[in-house]
């Protein structure tokens, strides 16, 4: 049995979960009144199918392709300061830059998060594409 107590608006509230059954209803004591409450199943994650293969390069509509961080030098690279996913890239390569501009977007714990240039100079190499996850220090985009 697993109690709580929670104040909202000034009252105090002593909550009691007294178990819950095979059909997900938990029987639940809130300052002495016992209540029935039908517990909302979790979803489950979907399962994506997975595909033996030589893998395909996709193609992206609003960017040149991402490159392979193996064949560009990424000590000039903007690296993603944590594990997220691109939303935007908002340059191209060949693109100039001036310290400060917005060059992707980052969404990482539901925040966008805005990576700027460091430095003016021109795009040599985007790495990674829209809807890509990235991890932290992976390289981004090549500004030399």
């Amino acid at each position: 049995m697993k109690e709580y107590k929670y104040t909202i608006d000034g009252k105090e509230y002593k909550v009691e979960i007294q178990g819950i059954d095979e059909q997900a209803v938990a029987t639940v004591v809130v300052n002495g009144e016992e209540f029935k409450v039908q517990m909302e199943k979790e979803e489950e994650p979907e399962k994506k199918k997975v595909v033996l293969g030589k893998p395909q390069q996709e193609k992206s509509d609003d960017s040149a392709p991402a490159q392979s961080a193996a064949n560009v030098n990424t000590a000039n690279a903007i690296k993603a300061p944590l594990p997220g996913v691109i939303t935007e890239i908002k340059v191209n390569v060949g693109d100039s830059v001036n310290a400060g501009d917005t060059v992707i977007v980052l969404e990482a714990m539901k925040m966008a998060n805005n990576l700027q240039a460091e430095k003016a100079g021109k795009v040599t190499a985007i790495l990674v594409k829209n809807g890509e996850s990235v991890m932290e220090d992976t390289p981004l985009v090549v500004i030399e």
